[in-house]
């Protein structure tokens, strides 16, 4: 995907470093909260300390916490560019004792899903224990996504894990040490290094490092369980046996790579890693796989995890690469040889140590399984290292350079995983494209045209909007808007890639055909409306065609209420993003009509108004296509084709047009065209046009014309001058 990697790129380049706070977040939002709601029993909250922006929580005079809030140590902007403020307690021991989500403004937690089912969530992390997480880089914890909040749940468990690491640590919470910085020379990759000779030397100096388990040892492991299932089903195997033997170097090294890998495989390792990748080689073989047989395309290594500090890193299939052979000489046989990369956007330090985690399994029970780790620890030998001098005045602008490469690598996570949907949406936005540009071509068969338009509506419906939850919405407008008045910042729109990509292929579509690009083809909504109207005209609904007097007056609705919602977010947001309740997208598309009943309700009955008046919300209702259509007009191109005909005296376009925006007069309204292109069927049908009828007639008379009569030789022929002649 070099595309998606040059997008990140320029993406990350263009993110700007958030500014550091100008007071605390605690001291505003403290004097509101109740210390029992936060942690029971507690009866108030000590004085904020002077270094740090904590609070003791105390009982009876007693500190049995400490309160803060996220986002005075780690960035938390949310999906509607503003702060997720959530309030944490930790205990003595770095376990959450408490947690709050006391303010937001996220717009799918405001409108689109219960307030309590997200605080239910965030309450959940109350005995979150922060020292398993710094030994297991933050995952020793399963996140929950709530269905339609994605963005929002991540940005809520990053912030409350990042930020209790730093305070516990600050604290000394749970035994975690204070962060330094060291004082020593920095290191790194010297690519002058000497490779190893063979592999009893790389085994010997440390470049490679093994992990050796033998059956009587995991037997051991497993008997210490708490679940004495797991004792009374040991291995049956000879103790001595190997269980596992794997093996692990760091291959991203010029020398290491060289090798052990050989120069073919080594230049192909080159070309598959981005500059700030890294590598390693893992081998393997014993009874047990560090791969596993359920190991499936597309899926994640879920046996072995690389953890460095709070950096971890979990192999996907698109992070792996198989190794054909071993080059270094006196190399063993192994059943299991890979290479897995480590992207740049993990924080991996290679001068540093780090450990490869084995989770090795046992079944229990039909569905049951029992775990241990094990770890295989790495650190690179010094000869593969050289030092490097710490740049002058470095230390102040280092904790605010860690901060923005913590949020850069939450969204570049959030875009890596969604590459099979980014995937999907470029594919539909080529084929779209295709079709605008070479719409002469594409509309030609009526029959053709209409199977490919509705397959086109249903991928928009199934895949777009109910498997993607890419549905476009007003609300996006208003949090743009808002993000410019309080500084603009693209992390806030890069933590959701299709809508940024849609947003961004909006923007280039209004210049080139206005707003029908998305209106007409890529709204879930809208591709729902149009659907289930087809289906209404497969069963005989009768269909009501609005006199044009009046349709002509519904059409300002729209673009009041969008209005009305722009003027209201100029004096509360929160207010307005309330108000877009109107938008019955969040209901239909996002949760799939499991709602409150009141919403269910709303948008059904947009949809049986819409199976009588094709696309009722479109016309007349919809805030979002109101605020497309105002640059409608701004569009560089006229590709929709007329005749001189069209409206004097021919009205089949504009008796035939699904949302009526072409006038009687022939002309076509860009602002109310949801470029649906049925007119420009009709300009090339041969049945129903009577300018193209007209025109096939004259021609069939002009050829007639010209055809001989019986037993007469054509014009030009020489019997025909001897005709004449006699």
């Amino acid at each position: 995907m070099k595309i998606l990697r040059l997008v990140l790129t320029i993406a990350s380049l263009l993110l700007p470093a958030l500014p550091a706070a100008a007071e605390s977040v605690l001291a505003q939002l403290l004097p509101e909260q109740d210390a029992a709601e936060l942690v029971p029993g507690a009866d108030g909250f000590g004085p904020i300390r002077a270094d740090l922006a904590v609070a003791p929580v105390l009982k009876g005079g007693e500190t049995v916490a400490h309160a803060f809030v996220t986002s005075d140590f780690v960035g938390t902007t949310g999906y509607s560019g503003k702060p997720i403020h959530t309030l944490v307690a930790l205990d003595e021991d770095a376990k959450v004792a408490g947690v709050r989500l006391v303010k937001h403004s996220e717009p799918i937690v405001l409108i689109g899903i219960p307030e309590a089912k997200v605080k239910a969530l965030v309450e959940g992390y109350r005995g979150l224990d922060l020292v398993a997480e710094a030994q297991s880089g933050g995952t020793a914890h399963e996140v929950e996504i709530i269905s339609g909040a994605t963005v929002t749940v991540m940005v809520i468990d990053d912030s409350i894990v990042r930020s209790g690491l730093k305070v516990a640590r600050a604290l000394g919470l749970g035994g975690l040490a204070p962060e330094t910085v060291a004082a020593g020379p920095k290191f790194e990759i010297d690519p002058e290094a000497v490779p190893p000779a063979d592999w009893h030397e790389m085994e010997g100096d440390g470049t490679l490092r093994r992990l050796s388990l033998d059956v009587g040892q995991v037997n051991a492991a497993f008997a210490a369980n708490p679940d004495a299932r797991a004792a009374e089903r040991a291995l049956t195997q000879a103790p001595e046996t190997t269980f596992i033997e794997m093996q692990a170097g760091l291959v991203s090294v010029p020398a290491i790579g060289g090798a052990l890998l050989g120069p073919a495989q080594d230049a192909n390792l080159k070309s598959w890693l981005a500059p700030g990748d890294h590598a390693i080689a893992v081998m393997g073989r014993g009874l047990y796989s560090f791969k596993g047989s359920g190991y499936v395309r597309g899926g994640i290594f879920d046996r072995i995890v690389l953890i460095q500090d709070d950096v971890s890193v979990r192999f996907r299939d698109r992070d792996h690469r198989r190794m054909n052979a071993i080059a270094a000489e006196g190399a063993p046989e192994f059943t299991e040889m890979d290479l897995f990369k480590i992207p740049a956007a993990s924080g991996f330090d290679p001068a540093k140590p780090f450990r490869i985690q084995l989770l090795v399994q046992r079944e229990v029970g039909p569905i049951e399984k029992v775990f241990h780790t094990f770890d295989l620890g790495y650190q690179l030998p010094q000869k593969y290292l050289r030092s490097i001098a710490p740049a002058p005045e470095a230390a102040a602008p280092a904790a605010q350079a860690d901060e923005s490469q913590a949020q850069a690598q939450l969204w570049k996570r959030i875009w890596l995983d969604s590459k099979p949907k980014i995937a999907g949406l470029a594919a539909m936005l080529l084929v779209l494209t295709g079709v605008f540009f070479f719409q002469s071509f594409t509309t030609r068969n009526e029959r053709a045209f209409y199977v490919f338009r509705m397959a086109y509506l249903t991928v928009t419906l199934v895949f777009l909007g109910w498997y993607a939850n890419a549905q476009l919405s007003v609300v996006n407008l208003m949090a743009l808007f808002g993000s410019l008045v309080n500084g603009f910042s693209w992390q806030a729109f890069l933590l959701d890639p299709l809508t940024f990509i849609l947003w961004f292929a909006v923007a280039a579509a209004l210049l080139f055909w206005g707003r029908g690009a998305y209106c007409g083809w890529l709204c879930p909504f809208g591709a729902l409306q149009e659907l289930t109207n087809q289906v209404a005209r497969k069963l005989r609904i009768p269909q009501w065609t609005l006199p044009w007097g009046l349709h002509e007056r519904l059409w300002p609705v729209k673009y009041m209420i969008f209005l009305g919602l722009f003027g209201v977010s100029l004096m509360s947001v929160e207010q307005a993003e309330h108000l877009a309740e109107v938008e019955p997208f969040k209901t239909a598309i996002i949760l799939k009509f499991i709602r409150a009943w009141p919403f269910v309700a709303y948008a059904a009955a947009l949809l049986i108004a819409g199976l009588f008046v094709e696309r009722f919300y479109c016309r007349y209702l919809c805030p979002l296509g109101a605020a497309l259509a105002i640059p409608a007009r701004m569009r560089m191109f006229d590709w929709l084709k007329r005749y001189h005909e069209c409206g004097n005296p021919c009205q089949t376009c504009a008796r035939q047009c699904p949302v009526q925006s072409i006038h009687p007069t022939g002309e076509i309204n860009p602002n109310e065209c949801i470029n649906c292109l049925h007119c420009q069927v009709l300009y090339q049908s041969e049945t129903t046009c009577p300018v193209v009828i007209k025109k096939l007639k004259r021609r069939e008379a002009v050829a007639a014309g010209s055809m001989p009569k019986l037993g007469q030789p054509p014009a030009g022929h020489p019997n025909a001058a001897r005709k004449i002649e006699a």
